[in-house]
């Protein structure tokens, strides 16, 4: 078994060039799975270049011939134009006015797929498209599906979430390659009381072939690998992920791992699964993974969104993967690693965790979707920027007309500084937490529990005042309360944070710790001068690893 398994990694690694990492986590939530009835889908949007804003398009009607301009979302390039739809429907975010909410993660795959000359529609477009022009979540699949058959698909290989205030589906796609136009693809519907989750690993392996109301494909997505000599099996067996992007080390340990980590937050099974999440896959004869995850779980309890967000929360804490635990997390017990995530110390390779809370965050969401109120309402947009452990995820109801300012797109860039800019306020606060995390953190959590658990609770009132305005015989003034309520929490929010980077500026300056009481800082008896501040010692193993193999140079001599 060992030798077969060695043996089908190689072929693995041979079949599939060293591609970089992505770095981006989804989870799905069926109404089945939550404690209202909501749909839920998160997303974090990593990456070390991405500026973190709320993205919008107002509802539009276009004359006829109207041409839409296609941008690739990463690097801006215009790719082309394609005909433009005669209505669009408002997009707050990756949310639009109908409760469709859509995210992603890349996980690359096969890289003589990566590539399609002359294609036009990269994987940001499909997103924003299809929320521009889909009133349910099937719909979106099918716009998406549809967009990438006639104009090209110019991205590598995709996993879309997509949910509505009834269903959540995965969507996994990835091109033909130059040579042939469009993308290879199925989307499967998560079941009714299940959670899913894909972090830029392919997860989607067998799938029914006859069964339309819970699985969608593309009618050659066997076919084509059949031509390109991948698969000779039964169609029965085809699987999506080991034929188009299998599972190695890689994809275990940085990807596949966020999920375990995800689901074992919420299903106390999971620990079978910890060996593979380690990166220790296993192979059959197929060179198939045998030991993956399934692509759903049923959950030990309810979900809330306050639930769904802590699972965007995660470092592996209390998990043979623990970045809290090994020496690189310091004497503050650091959860974070700066990259290059692979290292090698005496020509062995080694490699750092990649958790789903990570320092490179644009921006992260929970999208909440609920069937039971109208969509203006019924649609919240739980928004945060930077890091997902230490943000403040802010309610944004996809109903308003206006942007908060300090979200607002173009206000500031990743090299350009705005003072009003949540995304810069946040990553401030950010940055200082990463110097003494272990202290910091829990200032922090004060001010993060205390807004996030205000708005929660704020919720049903909110929803309950819009609906009584919404039944009224002016939705305008429903419309302009959302507006209204979603502005002051976000730039409140914004405000609140800035004060706390103040807060712990002065607290922790220059490795002191200044004495508080009773919420204030400490002034000596005169009132003039701040009380003596604490110096706190490092933790006594950092002491020793600091002396481990030169005693002699920090000896005192007596």
């Amino acid at each position: 078994m060992v030798k077969n398994t060695l043996i089908a990694l190689l072929l693995i690694l041979v079949t599939l060039k060293s591609t970089p990492v992505k770095s981006c986590t989804n989870f799905l939530i069926s109404k089945g799975a939550t404690k209202d009835g909501s749909a839920m889908i998160s997303y974090s949007a990593d990456s070390h270049t991405l500026y973190g804003e709320l993205y919008f398009w107002p509802a539009t009607d276009y004359p006829d011939s109207t041409k839409l301009m296609v941008y690739e979302w990463d690097t801006g390039k215009l790719l082309g134009q394609i005909p433009q739809v005669k209505h669009t429907f408002q997009v707050t975010g990756n949310m639009n006015e109908n409760q469709v909410a859509i995210g992603e993660t890349t996980y690359g795959g096969r890289t003589e797929l990566a590539t399609q000359k002359e294609a036009i529609i990269d994987y940001g477009s499909l997103i924003y498209i299809a929320l521009q022009r889909s009133r349910s979540a099937r719909e979106a699949i099918t716009i998406m599906t549809d967009l990438v058959k006639n104009y090209g698909y110019a991205s590598s290989g995709e996993s879309f979430s997509i949910a509505d205030p009834t269903e959540v589906w995965i969507l996994e796609m990835i091109g033909k390659g130059d040579g042939q136009k469009g993308a290879v693809w199925v989307a499967m519907r998560i079941p009714d009381g299940y959670i899913s989750g894909h972090a830029n690993q392919a997860r989607i392996t067998t799938f029914p072939l006859n069964d339309p109301k819970n699985c969608l494909y593309a009618p050659d997505v066997i076919s084509f690998a059949r031509e390109k000599g991948w698969f000779d099996g039964k169609n029965n067996d085809f699987s999506f992920s080991d034929t188009y992007a299998p599972v190695n080390f890689s994809g275990a340990r940085f990807c596949e791992a966020r999920v375990w980590s995800g689901f074992n937050k919420v299903n106390k099974q999971m620990k079978q699964y910890e060996q593979y999440a380690m990166g220790k896959v296993t192979y059959d004869e197929n060179k198939y993974a045998t030991n993956r995850m399934p692509l759903w779980i049923k959950p030990d309890s309810l979900l809330t969104v306050k639930d769904v967000v802590n699972i965007m929360r995660d470092h592996y804490e209390g998990t043979a993967l623990d970045m809290t635990k090994d020496p690189g997390a310091g004497p503050y017990d650091s959860p974070y690693r700066w990259r290059p995530m692979e290292w090698k110390v005496d020509s062995v390779n080694y490699v750092h965790e990649r958790a789903i809370s990570t320092q490179q965050t644009g921006f992260s969401f929970v999208a909440q979707c609920r069937s039971y109120l109208p969509n203006p309402i019924g649609g919240i947009l739980w928004f945060g920027l930077d890091d997902t452990f230490l943000t403040c995820y802010m309610p944004i109801y996809c109903g308003i007309k206006q942007v908060p300012e300090s979200i607002k797109t173009g206000n500031g860039d990743m090299l350009t500084w705005s003072d009003n800019s949540a995304f810069w306020v946040f990553n401030q606060v950010s940055n200082l937490c990463y110097s003494r995390y272990r202290d910091m953190v829990v200032d922090l959590q004060k001010v993060q529990s205390k807004l996030e658990n205000r708005f929660l609770a704020l919720s049903p009132v909110v929803d309950q005042a819009a609906l009584t305005l919404w039944n009224s015989t002016d939705k305008t003034l429903a419309y302009q309360f959302l507006t209204e309520y979603s502005v002051n929490a976000v730039e409140n929010t914004v405000k609140s944070w800035k004060d706390l980077g103040h807060y712990l500026l002065i607290k922790y300056k220059d490795g002191n710790v200044m004495t508080e009481q009773n919420g204030e800082f400490k002034r000596n008896e005169a009132g003039k001068l701040p009380d003596s501040p604490l110096h706190p010692a490092y933790p006594e193993w950092w002491y020793r690893k600091i002396i481990e193999n030169n005693k002699d140079h920090f000896k005192v001599i007596e």
